[in-house]
């Protein structure tokens, strides 16, 4: 099944450009129509003038207006999904009511914490795991320009797990699926098999799991890869005949793609463990070990990577860390 099919059952894909090479190809945008001539949007693109764009154009090809959305619906609150939401509703002249699971809800909303408030805490962290000095200044920067592209939205409602949207066609099931981000929300028709993954599974290349402390800094409160592990293992069981991603086209086959990933992230973790068979390290130097490559501006990806797989380590007990002068070192189980 390919766009076109699935435009017989009243769904749609907009493909909004993004300029982060890591996402893995311009992200989605699905309208689904509903009884009634309305629109449900599920994710609303990024918010950069290249992004809306894409969205109008892609509204006008298909024939629709901004204003026949009767609700946006937000897989989860990174900027690529969300950004280009409040700027849409202002442009269709009136309110769109906009859901987002209570977990990605200070991401998404307006009142949230913003990157520059919550920099000093990931900041104190990224140190205790060795992270220099003058790399931590270019992580800020980083992730800051990309927080440019997207606005916040005024109003955002809670997506309640195991609510169901009724489409024209399909009816969908909203499925929490954390890991990516702990809020992370796909919809699932049943009867058809589809499948629509957001970022929890993309066919060519692994979601990341990036550092998620609490609102004060609290660590520990979300280990991104050990939910996103759990999670995927639920979407293994689940019959789907196609998955309709958050970037790039649908696809089939989707235990095939699980079953690699699973196996890509066991090779990883037996690398960290080879590495820490010479004696401790920090998760930077753990990090310096995986992604020899890895320049300023990939520091907080692959720190979040490494971090993630040495969490889940830990889980199975393979791994222990230790504080050491305020800094973190990892080291083989006994």
């Amino acid at each position: 099944m390919t766009d076109a099919p699935l435009a017989s059952l009243g769904v749609h894909r907009i493909a909004v450009p993004v300029p982060f090479p890591q996402a893995g190809g311009p992200v989605n945008v699905y309208l689904v129509e509903e009884d009634g001539g309305g629109l449900l949007m599920f994710d609303a693109g990024l918010g950069s003038p290249e992004g809306l764009a894409a969205v109008e154009q892609g509204f006008a090809k298909l024939g629709h207006r901004f204003d026949e959305v009767t609700r946006i619906v937000l897989s989860h609150g990174h900027v690529d999904h969300y950004g280009a939401a409040q700027t849409l509703i202002e442009r269709a002249g009136g309110p769109i009511p906009v859901h987002a699971h209570p977990a990605d809800l200070g991401k998404v909303a307006a009142a949230g914490p913003r990157w520059k408030e919550l920099m000093p805490l990931y900041g104190a962290y990224l140190a205790k795991l060795g992270v220099p000095a003058d790399a931590l200044a270019a992580v800020g920067k980083e992730l800051g320009s990309g927080f440019q592209l997207a606005r916040r939205v005024e109003a955002v409602l809670p997506l309640e797990p195991g609510e169901i949207v009724h489409g024209k066609y399909v009816t969908l099931e909203v499925l929490h699926m954390p890991g990516h981000t702990p809020g992370l929300c796909c919809l699932y028709d049943r009867r058809r098999g589809l499948f629509f993954a957001a970022d929890h599974l993309l066919e060519k290349v692994s979601p990341n799991p990036l550092i998620e402390l609490g609102p004060h800094g609290e660590e520990g409160r979300f280990k991104p890869l050990v939910a996103y592990l759990a999670s995927i293992r639920r979407l293994h069981a689940l019959e789907v005949e196609l998955v309709l991603p958050g970037h790039g086209p649908p696809f089939r086959e989707h235990r095939r793609v699980i079953d690699g990933l699973l196996a890509f992230y066991e090779k990883r973790q037996r690398k960290i463990l080879a590495a820490l068979e010479k004696g401790p390290l920090t998760g930077y130097e753990v990090t310096q070990a995986l992604f020899p490559w890895a320049g300023p501006g990939d520091l907080f990806l692959v720190v979040s990577e490494s971090i993630a797989n040495l969490e889940v380590l830990e889980e199975h007990g393979a791994v222990s860390r230790e504080e050491d002068g305020g800094v973190y070192r990892f080291r083989l189980a006994a």
